[in-house]
């Protein structure tokens, strides 16, 4: 390697600014790779794939900026390059787009790789429970702007798919709780160093480990807004011509 190589690398493990872009292209890394895996070929659904993230990118750097702006959270100068759009730093704009993506792949592998999943069956009574529960722990915390907002858009979007009651939810549903694993992992990060600060006057206080417990409905409702608008885009495209279809006792 050259000499600019080794700087430029001495520079990264060197300077802390560098985190929060690091943790974003270490999420996306093996997930974009293996996108190419000649069996899988999840390329082949990037035209469905990128109008999904980049409307729920739009989505959730609205809700982001204005959380933001009110110091219901904040992000640490520490581990951001300094780069600001619309009052957030370029990496949280880079989140919406690495994260997603590679909860996407792995919902894609999932369904390729294990077509058949324990979830179907029951896929519609556990989503209107989760709704239920949703709802109440919303009304609970209604005073927490992240505890209260959070929850009950997470519910609205979830009692929507209830009332779609499409064939996929099953797998989403699995996606969702293997997607936990790597969420651990990340938001883990993010919260041990921190990255991203929050006032726990708007939240609950509930921590799992390092994580606002909150957190866990707000990877649920990225992951369920790309999905729905993933499968619709397919569909629209023939890319999978059923797969966003509701089940044949679910509703247009």
């Amino acid at each position: 390697m050259h000499a600019g190589g080794i700087s430029l690398l001495s520079a990264v493990s060197m300077d802390p600014r560098y985190t929060y872009l690091l943790i974003n292209l270490g999420s996306i890394l093996v997930p974009f790779i293996a996108s190419f895996e000649p069996r899988l070929r999840f390329y082949r659904q990037w035209k469905a794939l990128l109008p999904a993230l980049l409307i729920t990118l739009v989505f959730f750097i609205v809700w982001d900026h204005y959380l933001a702006a009110w110091d219901v959270w904040g992000f640490n100068p520490k581990y951001v390059l300094g780069i600001y759009w619309w009052g957030l730093p370029m990496e949280e704009w880079l989140f919406f787009i690495t994260i997603p993506y590679s909860c996407l792949f792995i919902y894609a592998s999932l369904n390729y790789l294990l077509p058949r999943e324990p979830f179907s069956r029951h896929a519609r009574n556990i989503t209107g429970a989760w709704v239920v529960i949703l709802l109440f722990v919303a009304a609970l915390g209604y005073d927490r702007l992240y505890t209260g907002i959070k929850l009950t858009l997470t519910a609205v979007l979830l009692a929507y798919a209830w009332y779609r009651d499409y064939t996929w939810m099953g797998n989403f549903i699995r996606c969702y709780i293997v997607s936990l694993i790597p969420f651990l992992l990340v938001n883990g990060l993010l919260t041990a160093l921190p990255v991203v600060t929050y006032d726990n006057t708007e939240n609950l206080g509930i921590r799992l480990l390092t994580i606002p417990v909150e957190d866990t409905q707000y990877t649920l409702l990225l992951l369920l807004m790309n999905v729905i608008l993933f499968e619709n885009f397919k569909r629209r495209l023939r890319l999978d011509p059923d797969a966003s279809a509701p089940s044949p006792n679910g509703h247009h």
